[in-house]
């Protein structure tokens, strides 16, 4: 069917929780505004049967480079929840990779061998590659791809095709209270911003996490930050 046009939005750009979310809050506000359909229309993707040799697939990991992974490790870790479940060391190539996840009930096993094999069998998994040398390094290392300076020439910001990585939780604002309490940097709290009832926390390179709720979009009248529902600067694209 046909979904009304989200005020100021381009849909396309928005990720999944993005366009849920401001969707949601478009059928609520109860907004006649009517407007053109987006260009492409993925119906037929829903009812496509992925290829039979495909079966087996999993999307196992994403890769970011960070500038000290101990640093790194610690947020992922203990701020996020994910759990290390491999690592190995390339010192030939001057470079350590680090995977972490969520979801892992198991104890991860003491041998490199059984390791690798739970990794490449977990879904979602971050890898965090560490290329030695670059914790020495002065400031942010590595450019986010959301409309940042790092590492150019000239000074000039770059709209890269990277946008974030994401979580679900429980409870947003919850989870946010907890983020700030544990020295978190916020991009967009709950409540700030157009979208309502999700965040963005930074790691500690700058790279932005999406926190999304595992069940319905809610709003709560006051967030971590003290934005109250109603208020907030708008939507912002992170690209820009």
């Amino acid at each position: 069917g046909m979904l009304p046009r989200i005020p100021r939005l381009a849909a396309a750009a928005l990720s999944f929780g993005q366009a849920r979310a401001a969707f949601v809050a478009h059928q609520r506000s109860g907004s006649r505004l009517v407007a053109r359909m987006a260009s492409f229309d993925p119906s037929s993707f829903y009812a496509t049967a992925p290829p039979a040799e495909t079966e087996a697939y999993i999307m196992q990991q994403s890769m970011v480079r960070v500038k000290d992974p101990g640093i790194s490790l610690k947020f992922y870790t203990e701020v996020l929840g994910f759990k290390l479940i491999m690592h190995r060391d390339f010192p030939q190539w001057g470079f350590s990779v680090y995977f972490v996840a969520h979801g892992v009930s198991e104890e991860v096993p003491e041998s490199a061998e059984a390791r690798w094999d739970l990794c490449m069998r977990t879904p979602g998994c971050v890898e965090l590659t560490w290329n030695h040398g670059s914790e020495s390094a002065e400031g942010l290392v590595y450019n986010t791809g959301n409309s940042d300076t790092t590492g150019t020439a000239d000074g000039a910001k770059v709209k890269g095709g990277f946008g974030h990585l994401g979580i679900t939780v429980p409870d947003v604002y919850d989870a946010c209270e907890r983020f700030q309490r544990l020295g978190a940097t916020f991009h967009k709290s709950p409540n700030a911003g157009g979208i309502k009832g999700l965040a963005f926390v930074k790691d500690p390179d700058g790279y932005l996490i999406e926190v999304l709720p595992q069940g319905p979009m809610i709003t709560k009248p006051l967030d971590c930050c003290g934005v109250a529902v109603d208020g907030g600067d708008g939507y912002k694209d992170n690209s820009k």
